[in-house]
């Protein structure tokens, strides 16, 4: 997280280029086939209720006025990924760091880097849920709190990375995905729920132990059985912090 906070930041929607609206256009039509299937349904439902459509790129004002009706959440304009305090002071506050510029036709596939479609088409239909939003301040929460202990931090890191980035949901036997970094990836989508990856049960405090890689596709997704068991394991992930 290697930016500064810049404040004031706002969205310049007249600056996006014909590229930038083909781009999202791609990229959406791209994914919503599989994520009509294989997404968690309160994503899509939240997809509906933020009304993201393929044909516009989403503006952050009405995004937020709508975020805010429904969870009191709001998105914060940021040029890039920022230091460890100023994202977990964000979420502590119900507000989500997102970029506003989008990757080049060239770079579909890769980006060294989130963009806006990963932080916005990812991220924000689910920030209309309740319990996952519960789950979500918590981790931002503990990190203010702990954020001189190197271990804690570490901690958190791990879940927001095997939840809200890499996370997968049991819906009646059937897996499902609803991390922002599977949401976003095409091929990650189909990885995630193939045979090849281990799938494990949602253990928070197994979570919290567990180093992560974030330079490849990942081997491991852990699963959960549904957003109020995240919202849930807050009492679990307390009591683990308050061992150290």
């Amino acid at each position: 997280m290697r930016y500064d906070m810049v404040k004031g930041l706002i969205q310049v929607y007249e600056n996006y280029t014909n590229e930038d609206f083909e781009v999202w256009k791609i990229l959406y039509e791209r994914q919503m086939p599989a994520l009509n299937v294989h997404a968690a349904k309160e994503y899509l439902e939240g997809l509906v209720n933020i009304q993201f459509s393929a044909s516009t790129i989403p503006n952050i004002s009405v995004t937020n006025k709508l975020l805010q009706e429904q969870t009191g959440w709001e998105l914060v304009v940021v040029p890039g990924i920022i230091k460890e305090p100023d994202f977990f002071s964000l979420l502590s506050q119900k507000k989500f760091p997102a970029t506003t510029w989008l990757r080049k036709k060239e770079q579909l596939d890769y980006l060294p880097e989130p963009d806006m479609f990963h932080d916005v088409f990812g991220h924000v239909p689910l920030l209309t849920n309740y319990h996952f939003t519960e789950f979500f301040q918590t981790i931002g929460t503990l990190g203010v709190e702990h954020l001189n202990n190197e271990n804690i931090v570490a901690m958190l890191g791990r879940l927001y990375w095997f939840t809200v980035e890499f996370g997968l949901i049991n819906n009646g036997g059937n897996t499902q995905i609803y991390g922002a970094g599977i949401i976003s990836s095409s091929s990650e989508t189909k990885f995630s729920l193939s045979d090849v990856p281990k799938h494990i049960p949602y253990d928070a405090t197994l979570i919290m132990h567990t180093p992560y890689e974030n330079d490849h596709i990942q081997d491991t997704y852990y699963v959960i059985d549904s957003f109020e068991q995240l919202y849930h394991s807050i009492d679990t992930i307390k009591l683990e912090i308050d061992k150290l």
